[in-house]
């Protein structure tokens, strides 16, 4: 009887052991992953129109800015800087010099007499108003 219990113990035991090496099932596949949805922008930035308010600070910026791209040579760009300083702060008498001379380079006459018009009203008794006024003659 012993035998048949040894026997019985041992068949269990390879039949256990037969069981544990049997292949587990392949775990399930993850949930697919979905791209981000991205929400298009509200606006796009190029077509918010540009504010323009008062704003010293930027108005010097602007015309610091617009120094450099003169000494460079690029009056198209010193030409928008000025106009943006003059925008920021219309009583910027500077803004509107350098806007005039930039202008008179690009032969804008019409705009040229506008802004140097614009700083003699706003610095009637400058030290240059005299050299000013010639070239507003010049110019009509």
């Amino acid at each position: 009887m012993a035998r048949v219990f040894l026997l019985a113990l041992l068949g269990a035991l390879l039949g256990y052991g037969q069981q544990s090496k049997e292949v587990p099932p392949p775990p399930p596949e993850p949930p697919a992953v979905q791209a981000p949805v991205e929400e298009p922008p509200e606006e796009d930035p190029a077509a918010i129109p540009k504010t323009y308010d008062f704003n010293p600070i930027e108005a010097e910026k602007e015309v610091k800015v617009g120094r450099y791209y003169l000494k460079k040579g690029s009056l198209k760009a010193a030409l928008n800087r000025f106009e943006d300083a003059s925008k920021y702060n219309p009583q910027f008498a500077e803004a509107f010099l350098l806007l005039a001379e930039t202008r008179q380079k690009l032969r804008d006459a019409k705009g040229a007499k506008e802004a140097y018009g614009k700083y003699l009203e706003l610095s009637p008794d400058a030290k240059n108003s005299a050299e000013i006024r010639k070239r507003l003659e010049k110019l009509h």
